[in-house]
């Protein structure tokens, strides 16, 4: 007796059936992978987004709110509007103290980059010696403080080693720190001297990733070193040249150490660097409305400062191939 069948037989192929069935355990998995590395992601991420908070964007975020404000650390801040900066740019002081800070970034940047562009040539065309680098390296592993005081006794007007040999080979002394003439210059020259090597190796860096072939190809067509570093080298370096630049100068407004432990903004305010005023009116003057003000001045120029370097010298595009 044959027992007829109520429903048709699937004409599904079990292949088809089997996919069906484990294709949604195998985006189940892969979307837990994911969250599992979206979780360690966060966890590596934590301490420094943190810090990032707790020391760079909250200060901040403070400071803009004191510019607005009267305040001295002994009674809490009273809202004063825009009167802080109207006191910033009539006061002959901050724009004094911005002439000798531009001034100095002027020498800083312009000694610097020139000797760190011919040290990191120079390391890449005749040696690359680990050794050399660490010696080139070597003044930026100290402090600016340590490096200040140090160049402070080398050239102090009557003891310093500095202006020994200069007496010694019948020059006047030359007072390097205590004249408004010099001081300046000198203190830029003191950190060129501490962070010439860490920028050196910065561009260095950048040559390297300048391919050879280039320089090879050019010798044959017989070029000249002076003309491959015009035509290939400083074309194909110059992202990279943008970007140093860009940090040198950001650093070089923010100078502060330097000037602290040596001439303390004299003589005559010769020395008065933006960021050693803006110390002064906050903890000296106990002015931190008008500080935050001129720190918020500051912020502005820099930001200005690096949007207008950025496009000018193209440091988001490379001629590399």
């Amino acid at each position: 007796m044959t027992i007829a069948s109520s429903s048709p037989p699937s004409r599904l192929p079990v292949g088809s059936v089997e996919g069906a069935r484990t294709k949604p355990r195998t985006k189940r998995a892969g979307a837990g992978e994911n969250r599992g590395d979206g979780r360690l992601a966060a966890v590596f991420i934590a301490p420094a987004l943190l810090g990032f908070v707790v020391f760079l964007l909250w200060p901040t975020l403070r400071g803009i709110y004191l510019s607005f404000t009267r305040y001295n650390l002994l009674t809490p801040a009273e809202w004063v509007g825009l009167d802080n900066y109207t006191r910033m740019v009539q006061d002959p002081i901050f724009w004094d103290s911005l002439t000798v800070t531009v001034e100095y970034v002027i020498i800083n940047i312009g000694v610097q980059t020139v000797s760190a562009l011919a040290i990191a040539v120079l390391l890449q065309r005749l040696t690359q010696s680990a050794l050399l680098r660490g010696i080139v390296l070597t003044p930026y592993l100290m402090s600016n403080v340590v490096a200040g005081i140090v160049w402070l006794w080398i050239l102090d007007t009557q003891l310093g080693i500095g202006n020994e040999i200069i007496a010694a080979v019948g020059a006047d002394r030359i007072p390097f720190l205590a004249d408004e003439t010099w001081a300046i210059p000198t203190i830029a020259l003191i950190n060129v001297w501490r962070h010439v090597g860490y920028t050196a190796l910065l561009l260095f860096a950048g040559l390297q990733a300048i391919p050879g072939d280039m320089y090879e190809a050019a010798r044959v067509d017989g070029a000249s070193e002076w003309r491959m570093f015009w035509r290939i080298t400083m074309p194909l370096l110059r992202p990279v040249l943008a970007v140093v630049l860009i940090m040198t100068v950001i650093g070089s407004f923010q100078v502060f150490d330097t000037v602290a432990v040596t001439t303390g903004g004299g003589p005559a305010n010769a020395t008065n660097v933006l960021q050693f005023y803006i110390y002064g009116a906050a903890f000296g003057r106990f002015q931190f409305g008008y500080a935050s003000a001129m720190s918020v001045a500051l912020l502005v120029v820099l930001s200005a400062i690096t949007v207008i370097q950025y496009r000018l010298t193209r440091a988001g595009q490379s001629d590399l191939g």
